[in-house]
């Protein structure tokens, strides 16, 4: 080597540091800046667009905002507010649309003149969605007339021009998602966005927030759409979450007020289930990891409530302490903040960490409950009863979570005796299979790979945990099994509700069901039982759903399988027609070599990660299907029957 290659080799200067500019870092680090580039990432781009209306909506300068999913699969959104404006930015030289559009961190929200708080997770801006997106055109609606801008991957394609005049105001965006960036999809979910939708309109009483999907039509011939709007706010949204639950009491108790500059909105009510749910936002983002919100907004009803069954004289014959949990079971509750400069704590950055919030909603909460329960007598009595049979229920399911920890393996009970357990020692590396059946079971057994695939067959359907009492969940054998062979605790931590996932034994759940009908509901059962007592397994991404296939198409020596309908039709005719079909079942119909080939080997299986992109959603669509209301059940299957494989 010679001494000039020594030195070029060994130099590390000025020259050497990469200085990207802000768009490029973004477009090279997109996931600090939208979380993901998978699906969640993707639908992230339209929130950050929609934030920027519904800041808009929060100042009181728009009433309506309009989402629309284009044919060519682009996003349009509109909002009738005052537009962002388009003359001279001094600093930049140019528009102050282009340096919104084009800057990273400019933006009205970092002028306290122009918004009091602003909404978004990461705050980013609209700019970040430029970045990411292969096209984006701006028109604006201002003083009398129309101003236009294109970009390609975050940059102007020409100034800012005055293409018309017109009587309205406002913003219109329309941007197509960067495929190179989104490489797992660019297809936008119409209901994950209008889940999101519905939220915002409950957030934010008062506004219309409008979804229309131009990508398919219905029988009349009229695009897919639907209009949210609330005029009661959170009222309005704990009645929607709390539809298919009996209430215990006779009204949503709300209130809505400021205190210290900090807005405080809270809705709540009691039913006859045994969960605690309790929803909490920050600038309409849900901090689903809490924070000192939820902590104010549950310090404020433990005390409050505490006080009054004290006083009521209804504890007297209780022979143990009662518990902040068991003020909260059967409680529905919504607490909604706003903050100006939110501080996000936690794995996910949803977690509210601003000390001054606690006192705010602590005394907020105080003062409404003590004012309800003042005035309606009957609904505290019941209130405190409730918290009563919650008590006792939890000193039972202590004593049956006590002999389930027992029965771990840390706690030297030994394994399910049922559990095929595998020789691989790191949980990371480790998969565990819930089978239905002991047939299905079996076969699974026999094609696994022993190294690191366990098999834990599950007996019929596990009980429903939505309608039982939680000792009762503890003392069912199945979810027992579950619970041993995992390897995880629960309420060891300062919650007794709380999941310990340190021992987990394996980072992969693999719900294994047949593909029809009964299967369907045995993985319906298991997804509820985790949403209910392990949601943070959900949550950490280790619950997955195993796709059998549903057909086995052969002619002569060739063999295919499908999934769907439309692929078994595609191989029949590929095949030249005229091809012996065999429909599955159920996985006890297919041997040990066919299971591992299509459903368990990792080379070619296909695994659906269960995820959760609005607890809210989560909530009320799991207290319809597995509650007890058969209305609105039957509602959905028929509303979704087009989209599911329903055996005769």
């Amino acid at each position: 080597m010679s001494e000039s290659e020594e030195i070029k080799k060994d130099s590390y200067s000025a020259s050497s540091i990469q200085a990207l500019e802000g768009m490029e870092h973004v477009r090279m680090r997109p996931s600090m800046y939208i979380g993901d580039v998978g699906v969640r990432g993707l639908h992230h781009l339209v929130y950050e667009v929609v934030d920027n209306s519904i800041d808009e909506a929060m100042g009181g300068y728009c009433d309506t905002i309009g989402v629309t999913i284009n044919e060519d699969g682009s996003v349009t959104v509109e909002d009738n507010g005052r537009g962002i404006p388009v003359d001279l930015h001094e600093k930049e030289g140019i528009s102050a649309l282009e340096v919104v559009m084009t800057k990273i961190g400019a933006g009205g929200k970092f002028d306290k003149d122009s918004y009091k708080v602003s909404g978004g997770l990461h705050g980013v801006g609209v700019s970040v969605v430029n970045a990411l997106s292969k096209h984006m055109k701006s028109t604006v609606y201002r003083d009398g007339k129309i101003y236009e801008q294109e970009y390609e991957r975050g940059k102007s394609l020409y100034p800012v021009k005055q293409v018309g005049t017109t009587d309205k105001r406002g913003t219109l965006q329309t941007f197509y998602p960067d495929d190179t960036i989104f490489t797992q999809s660019t297809d936008y979910s119409y209901d994950t966005l209008a889940s999101r939708m519905r939220e915002l309109s409950f957030l934010n009483k008062g506004i219309t927030v409008t979804l229309t999907d131009k990508r398919e039509k219905d029988d009349k011939g009229e695009f897919l759409s639907e209009a949210f709007h609330s005029d009661e706010g959170l009222k309005e949204f704990v009645k929607f979450l709390d539809g298919n639950r009996e209430p215990i009491i006779s009204h949503v108790i709300s209130m809505e007020t400021d205190k210290g500059d900090i807005p405080v909105e809270v809705a709540l009510i009691y039913n006859t289930s045994y969960s605690e749910n309790i929803f909490s936002y920050v600038n309409n983002i849900n901090t689903h990891e809490g924070g000192t919100h939820l902590s104010g907004f549950r310090r404020g009803l433990t005390n409050t409530l505490k006080k009054y069954a004290d006083s009521s004289g209804l504890l007297d014959k209780l022979k143990f302490e009662i518990a902040g949990d068991d003020f909260r079971e059967g409680l529905t509750a919504i607490v909604s903040v706003k903050v100006q400069e939110p501080q996000f704590e936690g794995q996910t950055k949803t977690k509210l960490g601003n000390r001054e919030v606690v006192a705010p909603v602590s005394q907020a909460v105080s003062e409404m409950l003590e004012n309800y329960l003042e005035e309606n007598p009957n609904d505290a009595k019941l209130i405190v009863q409730k918290v009563i049979l919650a008590a006792q229920a939890r000193h039972a399911a202590k004593k049956a979570r006590e002999m389930v920890q027992r029965k771990t393996v840390m706690g030297g009970g030994g394994l399910p005796g049922k559990l095929s357990d595998c020789s691989e020692q790191d949980p990371a590396k480790c998969e565990i299979f819930l089978v239905e059946g002991d047939s299905a079971g079996g076969t699974a057994k026999q094609g696994r790979d022993r190294a690191f695939q366990a098999i834990l067959p599950l007996r019929g359907k596990i009980l429903n945990v939505e309608k039982a009492m939680p000792h009762k969940v503890f003392e069912n054998e199945e979810i027992r099994n579950i619970f041993t062979a995992l390897g995880v605790t629960v309420g060891t931590t300062d919650d007794s509700k709380a999941l310990n996932l340190e021992k987990l034994r394996y980072h992969k759940v693999v719900i294994m069901c047949d593909a029809d009908v009964d299967g369907s509901h045995i993985s319906t059962l298991i997804l509820t039982f985790f949403f209910r007592f392990m949601k943070e397994l959900i949550e950490g991404g280790h619950v997955y759903i195993a796709t059998p296939p549903l057909y086995l198409v052969k002619k002569g020596s060739k063999k295919e399988y499908a999934w769907t309908d439309n692929q078994r039709d595609m191989i029949n005719e590929r095949m030249g027609g005229s091809a012996g079909i065999q429909r599955y079942k159920g996985l006890g119909e297919m041997n040990a070599e066919q299971l591992w080939d299509t459903t368990m080997d990792p080379e070619f299986r296909t695994l659906r990660q269960v995820n959760i992109d609005s607890l809210a959603e989560a909530d009320s669509i799991f207290s319809m299907l597995m509650g007890d209301e058969v209305p609105p059940r039957r509602e959905f299957i028929e509303k979704n029957a087009a989209y599911a494989n329903i055996d005769a």
